[in-house]
């Protein structure tokens, strides 16, 4: 990753496994908006354990700002915890999808 100074619009690869009750709430559909309305490509993927994974590629704080919402934003169904990682971006992705 490159050293750039906050702020800057660096792009990045966000995956977050979003745990708690998220599954049948419509959790996917709204981050889906969410990341659309950040300006974001990505998709929100149901796993078999439960978690939601959530795979965005667009600025940092765009980014960062999606995580915010994950935690803190009312989403459908209830979050007890989110983890995050960011790497480069791939630029494999195309919109905001459920999958």
């Amino acid at each position: 990753m490159t050293d750039q100074p906050p702020g800057t619009d660096e792009r990045v690869r966000l995956t977050a496994f979003v745990n708690g009750r998220v599954q049948g709430v419509g959790f996917r559909w709204w981050t889906r908006v969410r990341g659309l309305e950040l300006g974001l490509v990505g998709k929100a993927i149901n796993k078999p354990d439960g978690r939601v994974e959530v795979i965005a590629e667009g600025p940092r704080a765009a980014c960062e700002q999606l995580v915010r919402l994950l935690r803190e934003g009312r989403p459908p169904g209830h979050v007890s915890h989110v983890s995050e990682r960011y790497a480069e971006p791939r630029g494999d992705l195309v919109g905001f999808v459920e999958a």
